[in-house]
C-alpha cells in the first residue's frame, strides 16, 4: 500500500551565511503521514536547520519544500505553521502564559477562539498530559519534565497534523526522558499525528518507524531502524554513539578479548 508523503524535501541547499559551507547540500527525504520519523546526526550535521525550515524561521533556500498539499513560501508559511507544533529542548523559551493555563491558551486567543471552547481544551489537553493539578502554577516554577508536558499540551490545543521534537528530552534525565517519549507515543496514537524527533540521541531513535541519518548537510542515509542499525561501526564514524546494547553485540560479535572488567569498561 502506498503511503501518503506529508512532508517532501526535494534537493533542498540552505546557508546561513554566504561567506560560510551550507548547513544543507541538495538534501531529498519524504516523510509518511501518521509515522514516527528520527532525524539523527551530529552537532553541524543539519538535523536542526530542517526543523527551522519547515517552520519558516529560515526562509532562503533553494529548492522545494512541501507540507501536505501546500508548498512552503513566504505566501504560505502562515498555513503552514497551522499544521506543525514544536517542542524545543529548553521550554522555558516557549512560555509566554503567567500560569500553565494561559500559557496553554495563549495561541487559542490570538485566534480568536471563543471563551467557552477555549477553557474546554485547555481541560481537555492539560488532562491528556497529566498537567491539570498544576493549571494555576507559573511555568517557571515546575520540573523539566512538567514543563515540557505543558509545551506539549500547547500544542495540541492548536490541532495541527504534525508534531515536531528539537531535542526536546536532551535537558531531562533518563526517567524524564522515558515519561516523555511514551507520552508523546500514546499521543500520536491517539490523533494521528505524524512525529519527527530531531535528536543525537541513538537510544531515543530506536523505536522510530523510520529514521534519516544527516552527515555534514547530506542526508547519509534514509530506513527503517533495523537497517539504521544493522553495522553500527559507520554511525562511530560520523561522530553518532550507539545505544550501550549495540556497543556491547558490536564488541561480542567482532571477537574483542577482555581480560579485566575496566577493559571492557573503557572499550564501550
Amino acid at each position: 500500500m502506498v503511503q501518503e508523503k506529508i512532508i517532501r524535501f526535494a534537493n533542498v541547499t540552505f546557508k546561513y551565511d554566504e561567506n560560510e559551507p551550507a548547513a544543507l547540500r541538495d538534501v531529498t527525504f519524504d516523510i509518511e503521514k501518521g509515522k514516527w520519523t528520527s532525524i539523527v546526526g551530529h552537532n553541524g550535521s543539519g538535523k536542526s536547520t530542517i526543523a527551522k525550515l519547515l517552520m519558516g524561521i529560515n526562509q532562503k533556500y533553494i529548492g522545494n519544500i512541501n507540507v501536505g498539499e501546500l508548498t512552503l513560501s513566504e505566501d504560505s508559511i502562515d498555513e503552514v505553521r497551522k499544521h506543525i507544533g514544536i517542542v524545543f529542548q529548553n521550554p522555558d523559551n516557549q512560555f509566554i502564559g503567567s500560569t500553565v493555563e494561559y500559557d496553554v491558551a495563549f495561541g487559542m486567543e490570538n485566534q480568536s477562539v471563543e471563551y467557552d471552547i477555549m477553557h474546554q481544551t485547555v481541560d481537555s489537553v492539560l488532562n491528556e498530559v497529566d498537567m491539570t493539578d498544576m493549571k494555576s502554577f507559573e511555568p517557571s516554577h515546575l520540573s523539566g519534565g512538567q514543563k515540557q508536558r505543558v509545551a506539549i499540551a500547547g500544542i495540541l490545543a492548536m490541532s495541527p497534523d504534525i508534531m515536531i521534537l528539537d531535542e526536546a528530552t536532551a535537558m531531562l534525565d533518563p526517567e524524564g526522558k522515558e515519561s516523555i517519549m511514551n507520552l508523546i507515543k500514546s499521543i500520536q496514537d491517539q490523533h494521528q499525528l505524524t512525529v519527527i524527533s530531531i535528536t543525537h540521541d541513538l537510544e531515543e531513535a530506536i523505536n522510530a518507524d523510520e529514521i534519516i541519518v544527516m552527515n555534514k548537510g547530506q542526508v547519509y542515509k534514509q530506513d527503517v531502524p533495523q537497517e539504521i542499525f544493522k553495522d553500527g561501526a559507520y554511525l562511530n564514524e560520523i561522530g553518532l554513539d550507539l545505544p550501550f546494547s549495540m556497543r556491547m553485540n558490536y564488541l561480542l560479535h567482532n571477537n574483542y578479548k577482555f581480560t579485566t572488567f575496566e577493559q571492557l569498561v573503557n572499550r564501550l
